[in-house]
């Protein structure tokens, strides 16, 4: 069987450079899973991936300054120059930041402009052209080897929270708020992360995420967005492939993707959560209970739910 290659692009910054983009999702060389290669900057792809692609704005949909930097900047790119001549019906956009107020309206006008490149064009929001949950991808360095195989790793530490300090949004200041009161009650945790208020106490940025939720039983795992059927981000796909029990913040999507028991609902960012928190976090009797559930979820996101596997299913079309 000829493999067929896959490339990408993304408004990511550095992702367009990485020739092996998702080669840690695999067991085999090269970015081989089924019947596809990922070769991100490969040449002439097979098919081709827009990853959280952003689109140009169109001059009407910019205010005058932004139509004279337009003119002098964006006018010269060319999106088709990007697409390295294939076909549209096998470029794929997949949009998988949440549809938060804040950026509904750029988010549509990405779908709308897909839609004179693209075949097929997905996101995890309800006006999407095809609604649907996001991929899986992770942020461990781990191999694929050592995740698929590897025992459950000592716990020795109570709960983690990774998280970063933006605060653009309503649904980011709200998560915000929560750290604060979280940390002014008497629960133990650690917190790790980048760009925190300078009165939050932290151990710092990691530059493994492995690191600060392997040791854990329990780890903080609070989305941007948990107001929709669709979204779900890396942050559960994290916990979870680190043995972790989850206890979430974020929609329903979850639900539909992992076997019962896999994870905790975290019932709101507010006193209440906290209480729940508190009770969770005192003994790890819900992570013993949880242990078998974690470990077929930790299979279903590196076999199933894997956004390489998503593509090899999709190629399976046009071979």
């Amino acid at each position: 069987m000829k493999l067929k290659t896959v490339g990408m692009i993304s408004s990511y910054q550095g992702l367009n450079k990485r020739y092996d983009w998702l080669w840690q999702q695999t067991p085999h060389h090269f970015g081989i899973w089924g019947n596809i290669q990922m070769q991100a900057t490969a040449p002439k792809p097979d098919c081709l991936l827009m990853y959280q692609f952003d689109f140009p704005k169109s001059p009407k949909h910019k205010s005058w300054l932004e139509r004279l930097r337009h003119r002098q900047k964006v006018s010269q790119v060319n999106i088709k120059d990007s697409l390295r001549n294939v076909p549209q019906e096998k470029i794929i956009y997949l949009l998988r930041e949440p549809p938060l107020d804040e950026v509904v309206e750029r988010n549509k006008l990405n779908y709308q402009a897909a839609k004179n490149y693209c075949g097929y064009i997905s996101g995890p929001d309800d006006f999407a052209p095809t609604p649907d949950y996001m991929p899986a991808i992770w942020y461990h360095s781990n191999s694929f080897q050592e995740l698929n195989e590897m025992p459950c790793p000592e716990k020795t530490a109570a709960c983690s929270w990774i998280t970063s300090g933006i605060n653009r949004t309503v649904s980011h200041r709200q998560r915000l708020s929560f750290l604060d009161s979280l940390q002014s009650s008497n629960i133990q945790f650690d917190l790790y992360g980048r760009d925190l208020p300078i009165s939050t106490k932290t151990k710092g940025e990691l530059n493994n995420k492995w690191y600060g939720m392997a040791p854990y039983y329990y780890n903080l795992t609070i989305e941007n967005y948990a107001d929709n059927n669709w979204y779900v981000s890396e942050k559960l796909w994290d916990a979870l492939l680190a043995w972790c029990l989850p206890i979430y913040y974020g929609g329903s999507a979850a639900d539909k993707l992992l076997p019962p028991g896999s994870f905790l609902r975290l019932p709101s960012l507010d006193e209440k959560g906290i209480i729940y928190i508190q009770e969770i976090t005192a003994n790890p009797d819900a992570w013993y209970a949880a242990k078998e559930a974690i470990a077929e979820a930790r299979q279903i996101i590196l076999h199933k739910l894997n956004l390489l596997n998503w593509l090899s299913e999709f190629v399976v079309k046009f071979s």
